[in-house]
Formats: structure tokens, sequence, C-alpha cells
């Protein structure tokens, strides 16, 4: 082993190496976890697609939190829009356009309420709510939605002002509402009656594999590039090294 390797420098030189060559690997395996995680979660919503509408009290029932396997499940809900406690979810784009989401509780029988996200609207980006919003259905409604769970985006982003959020959370729009909220909310799909006038609906999630397989590709390229520079550097210094050596050799 050439002695340069011993020296301080090299040493400190090599243990950067391997903590640098570490971190990336794990990152990139991370990525690879990140990545299985989608597919699972891809192919249990596929599934939810595929099956038919359950109600809701039969996927979440009162009281209890939206579980991670029944995000995107479709259900039905029965009750009647409560226009007076109707928000609007500000900054919201389609394809490039300035939009707000308009979100209405639902009244459900038991006296409590499920968010609905109805869907989009075009709107100005001034952050102003919007003077005229489509109405929804009057009297009782049964509504088909993809179930989703709150936004987890900080209280001042679900803490209506003007009503209007920049977030959907059942917990931040209780206290609005003045009445017991169902946790999460539905994106409309379907509603019987239906509306006069209909929002645009939110469309289908994107069930790709995302880019974390080429993220995990680009981790490990800098592992090995770490482990590389350090070869090729150790091997300019022996290089020179021996140059060095037969200088003096011949000088001498």
């Amino acid at each position: 082993m050439p002695r340069f390797l011993l020296t301080r420098r090299w040493i400190g030189f090599a243990l950067f190496v391997i903590v640098l060559a570490g971190v990336c690997t794990r990152l990139g395996f991370w990525q690879i976890h990140r990545l299985e995680h989608r597919l699972d979660s891809n192919k249990v919503t596929r599934q939810h697609f595929a099956s038919d509408p359950a109600p809701l009290d039969q996927v979440v029932a009162r009281g209890k939190v939206v579980p991670d396997d029944q995000q995107w499940r479709r259900v039905t809900a029965t009750g009647t829009y409560d226009v007076d406690h109707q928000v609007t979810v500000k900054f919201m784009t389609r394809d490039g356009a300035p939009g707000v989401d308009v979100v209405t509780p639902l009244v459900l029988a038991d006296g409590t309420a499920v968010l609905v996200d109805r869907g989009w609207m075009a709107a100005d980006n001034t952050g102003d709510r919007p003077s005229s919003i489509a109405a929804p259905p009057s009297g009782t409604v049964t509504v088909t939605g993809w179930l989703r769970p709150n936004n987890g985006a900080g209280r001042d982003a679900v803490t209506p002002n003007d009503g209007q959020v920049r977030a959907i959370s059942s917990a931040g729009l209780a206290s609005f509402v003045g009445r017991e909220l169902r946790d999460g909310f539905l994106n409309l799909r379907s509603q019987s009656p239906k509306a006069a006038e209909s929002l645009e609906l939110e469309p289908k999630p994107d069930l790709g594999q995302g880019p974390h397989f080429f993220y995990a590709l680009q981790w490990w390229f800098f592992a090995l590039l770490a482990l590389s520079g350090y070869v090729y550097f150790a091997v300019v210094e022996r290089r020179e090294e021996r140059q060095a050596q037969a200088r003096e050799t011949r000088s001498a």
C-alpha cells in the first residue's frame, strides 16, 4: 500500500468518501422504498376505482379517521347541502388556469356533516372569493365521491378567512360549520339530483411510477462517482510520487 494513503490528509479524504458514498447509497434505497410504496398505493387505488361505491358509514365510522388503505375509495352519502357554510379553496389551478375549489358541507341524517369538494371553477388569481358560485342541488341529495384524508397543511391554511381556505381539513372547518364533521372530505364524482350548473370535477390521480427509480439511479451514480474519484486521485498521486522518485534517482 502506498505510504501516502496512511497520511492524515488521505485518511480524512477516505473517510469523507466512505460517508458520502454510504449516504448516497442509502438515499438510493430510500427512493426504491418510496417507489415500492407508490406501486402498492397505486394498486389499492385501482382496486377502489374498480369496486362499487360503499356507504360512508361502512368505510369510515363517525368519529374515526380515514384509513390510509381507504383513500380514493368511492363512497356514497345522503343529506342536504349547507350552502351557508360553503367555502372556497383559493389558488387552485387547472391546466395553468387560476381558480378555486368549492367545498360545501353535506348534512347527514345523524346531524353530522361531511365536506364535499364539489369541483373547480375559474376565478381571477387575486385571492378574493368569487362573487358568483354555482349552486348545489337543493333538498335531499345522494352524492358519490372519492374519500380523501384531511390536508396536512398548517392551521392558517385550513382556517376560513372571509369564507376561504388554502387547503381542506375537517378539523380546521368544524368551528366554522358549527357541527361535527366527518373526518376527511369527498371529491364529488356524481350526485342525484344533478346541479343546474356543474363545476369541473377533480381529475383522476396520477398512477404512474413517478421519478423515484431514476432518482435512485442518480444517488447510486453519485456514490460510484465518489468512490471512483477517490481511486482516480489516488492513482494520480501515486503517479506523481513515482515521477518525483525517478527524477531524484536521475539527479543522484
